[in-house]
């Protein structure tokens, strides 16, 4: 699903000039491109640096994250916490969840990070907090609605993120020669772009991220 839009000779480059991953990252990332379905949905060291960075500067007391796959990218945000913070992280798929808290535990972040199993839907809803910090990395289709349901948890300042929105170049194809996943991937980035509410960064990062500051309720 996910692939680099630059080529692999400049990100790699790009990853020798970023620290380096944890030992507990880089056993995560090795597990799970050894061991789980389709584990180019992992962020990897590049974007997960990225999001680590973010999170670093922005110093979120509460974060929320929309696609846990395998915990690679709640590690990397989680470091950005504020002493006492928490990160909520939702995933579908409870095949994961194993793999998951194992490897929060071996990054001594338990404690720190809440894992919700079910639809997301539903879900965000349920969590009555706000968010400093959210990132979106689920199915594609529900990336509007992820957005409408978080917006208001987000007090003005906070940052949402979304992975994926150039759905591996395929958003500048004609509308009639796109698949599913890229039409929804544009129409969220229509959506966006038409959002009075927030500046937006779109970044060719990998496949696309999208970072939305939000400026008005």
């Amino acid at each position: 699903m996910t692939k680099v839009l630059i080529s692999k000779a400049l990100n790699d480059y790009a990853e020798k000039y970023t620290t380096p991953e944890t030992p507990e990252l880089a056993a995560l990332n090795r597990e799970t491109y050894l061991k789980i379905h389709s584990p180019v949905m992992l962020s990897g060291h590049l974007q997960g640096s990225f999001l680590q960075m973010v999170s670093h500067m922005v110093r979120p007391t509460n974060i929320l994250e929309i696609g846990t796959y395998t915990g690679y990218s709640a590690i990397c945000l989680a470091q950005g916490l504020i002493p006492g913070g928490h990160l909520d992280t939702i995933d579908v798929n409870e095949e994961l969840e194993d793999i998951c808290f194992r490897y929060f535990r071996a990054a001594g972040l338990e404690g720190k990070i809440a894992q919700h199993i079910g639809n997301a839907r539903e879900i965000i809803p349920s969590l009555n907090k706000k968010y400093d910090l959210v990132f979106i990395d689920a199915d594609k289709a529900g990336y509007t609605l992820y957005y409408d349901l978080v917006f208001d948890k987000v007090p003005v300042g906070g940052f949402i993120m979304a992975d994926n929105v150039l759905y591996e170049g395929d958003v500048l194809l004609p509308h009639e020669e796109q698949g599913r996943q890229a039409k929804a991937m544009h129409a969220f980035n229509e959506k966006v772009n038409a959002d009075p509410r927030v500046e937006r960064l779109l970044l060719p990062l990998r496949d696309g991220i999208m970072i939305m500051r939000k400026i008005a309720v």
